[in-house]
């Protein structure tokens, strides 16, 4: 019964070294005496015991280098530690970047390269710092979507013989030093005061622009309201003088029909306006005796004819 035992146990310990179970999204690299032999699929596979033997990789575990024998299909991402970088203007900044990979040929993962991790992470940390050299600090914290896109194509195509997909890579911290800091705040809060004195200088402009011109619309205005006032006044005077013209011409005819054509009706009038302009000098004088100039004769002739003229009547 002992040797049937022990047959039956070997049998089961082949059994189970025969059966490999591989789990969704991962796979194992398979040697036979040393040799690659197959690279097993998700699912049950069976491979032969004592000869077929499981390739050994290092992957990177919670930040730590592991030998395992299972290779990881999924997106993986690697969270590198910061490193001191220095910008092309000789600042020294230090940058955290996420690396975003896919192992997409298991075969040249495991046979191209010893230790893909540390290959991935030496390699993306001397890539930045070339990229990084080319670019001064200003231009390091606005281009981080340039930097990015430049390490990924770099890494993507120096990585493409180890098996590796490179999907993205992602600065996660830029931290620059103290002084560096300090120096930037003075600078963005000069350039606020700067802004800030811009916009207030232009608010005063404007409103002075605004005041003027509206100085010079209410001068314009006045200016107007004179003109149409005199023009106005103008017209209305010489309305007046018109209409007056026009009454000292039917007076004139009136006269002419009373008088008969006698004398002349201009005469008449003249008379009339001379008598009440002695009136006025009258009235005015304090003096007894009232001077009169030599031509003033000629028109005390017209009321003297004027005065033959009614007595006629």
């Amino acid at each position: 019964m002992v040797p049937v035992l022990i047959l039956v146990l070997l049998a089961i310990i082949l059994i189970a070294k025969s059966l490999v179970i591989i789990p969704q999204s991962e796979t194992r690299i398979i040697e036979r005496l040393g040799k690659y032999h197959a690279t097993l699929s998700p699912g049950v596979n069976i491979i032969v015991p004592f000869i077929d033997k499981a390739k050994s990789v290092v992957s990177l575990v919670r930040g730590r280098y592991v030998s395992t024998s299972l290779i990881d299909l999924r997106e993986q991402v690697y969270d590198f530690d910061k490193q001191n970088v220095i910008t092309k203007d000789n600042v020294q900044t230090q940058i955290n970047a996420l690396l975003y990979f896919q192992i997409v040929d298991p075969f040249k993962s495991v046979y191209e390269i010893s230790n893909l991790p540390m290959a991935i992470e030496k390699l993306t940390q001397t890539t930045l710092r070339n990229i990084i050299g080319e670019l001064e600090l200003d231009q390091t914290l606005t281009s981080r979507d340039t930097i990015n896109t430049k390490l990924r194509a770099v890494l993507d195509d120096a990585t493409n013989k180890w098996g590796i997909k490179v999907n993205r890579v992602e600065l996660q911290d830029i931290t620059p030093p103290e002084s560096v800091l300090q120096a930037m705040e003075k600078q963005m809060q000069a350039e606020r005061n700067k802004r800030a004195t811009i916009l207030t200088s232009e608010g005063e402009k404007s409103a002075a622009i605004l005041q003027s011109e509206g100085e010079k619309t209410s001068l314009i205005n006045k200016a107007e309201a004179a003109k149409q006032t005199a023009i106005l006044k103008a017209e209305g005077e010489a309305q007046a003088r018109i209409r007056k013209a026009e009454a000292e011409a039917v007076a004139i005819e009136k006269i002419a029909e009373a008088l008969g054509g006698k004398t002349n009706p201009a005469s008449y009038l003249l008379a009339q306006k001379y008598i009440a302009m002695m009136e006025q000098l009258s009235k005015g004088s304090q003096a007894k005796t009232v001077y009169l100039p030599y031509e003033a004769t000629n028109l005390m002739g017209s009321i003297g004819g004027i005065k033959e003229i009614f007595k006629d009547a």
